[in-house]
C-alpha cells in the first residue's frame, strides 16, 4: 500500500515538472529558445533535450526496455544532447520528449519499486539500483533542470512560474524596487564585512 502511494506522489510530481519545463519554450521566438544563454551554452531547448534523452535512459536501459526512440550516445564529448542542431526543430524535440514519457510511464506502472535495475554509467559499487532510486533519480534530474529553465526564461523576457495559470503580469517598477533594494543590502554588507585595520 506504501508503495503504491510512494509511486503515484513521485509519478504526479515527475508529470507536474515535465509540464513546467515544457512551458519554459511556451511563446519564445525560435532563437531565445536555441540560443545559449550562459558562459557554458545551457540553453532553454537543449534542457528538453537533455531531460528527454535522460527519461529515455534510465526508464529504459536501465530495466531492459530500450527506448524505441534513436538516441545520442551517452554524454557524447560534445554534448549533443544539450543543445538542438540546425536539423533539429523544436517541435521534434518537444515530441520526442512526449514519447519519452510515453515509455517512461509504461515502465513505472508496469513495474515495483523494488523492481531491480542496472545503470552501466554509475560506477562501481552503485550500478545496481531499484526502480525507486531510478524515480527519485530522474525527478531530481527534472528539478533541477527546470529551475536552470526558470532562471533562463526569467533571462529572456522576464517570465517566470511554473504554469500560466500561476503567473503574474510583471511590474516592472516594483521588480526595479526589489532589485535594487537586494543590491543595496549587498553592497552594506561588502562594507560592514571588511576587517577593521588598527
Amino acid at each position: 500500500m506504501i508503495d503504491d502511494v510512494a509511486k503515484d506522489t513521485l509519478h504526479r510530481r515527475l508529470r507536474r515538472d515535465r509540464e513546467a519545463l515544457l512551458w519554459k519554450l511556451d511563446g519564445l521566438p525560435e532563437h531565445d529558445a536555441r540560443r545559449p544563454l550562459t558562459a557554458t551554452g545551457t540553453n532553454l531547448l537543449g534542457l528538453v533535450k537533455h531531460v528527454a534523452t535522460v527519461e529515455a535512459r534510465y526508464f529504459g536501459e536501465v530495466f531492459d526496455r530500450p527506448s524505441p526512440e534513436p538516441l545520442c550516445r551517452w554524454q557524447d564529448s560534445d554534448g549533443s544532447d544539450h543543445w538542438a542542431a540546425e536539423d533539429e526543430s523544436r517541435d521534434e524535440i518537444i515530441a520526442f520528449y512526449r514519447r519519452t514519457w510515453d515509455h517512461a510511464d509504461a515502465t513505472i506502472d508496469a513495474l515495483a519499486l523494488d523492481t531491480p535495475g542496472h545503470v552501466p554509467w554509475w560506477s562501481d559499487p552503485y550500478p545496481n539500483t531499484t526502480l525507486l532510486a531510478v524515480m527519485v533519480h530522474v525527478l531530481g534530474e527534472t528539478i533541477r533542470h527546470t529551475g536552470h529553465a526558470d532562471i533562463l526564461r526569467e533571462t529572456v523576457d522576464g517570465r517566470t512560474g511554473v504554469r500560466a495559470e500561476n503567473e503574474q503580469p510583471v511590474d516592472e517598477e516594483a521588480r526595479a524596487a526589489h532589485f535594487a533594494k537586494i543590491e543595496r543590502s549587498a553592497t552594506a554588507g561588502l562594507t560592514e564585512a571588511q576587517p577593521t585595520r588598527h
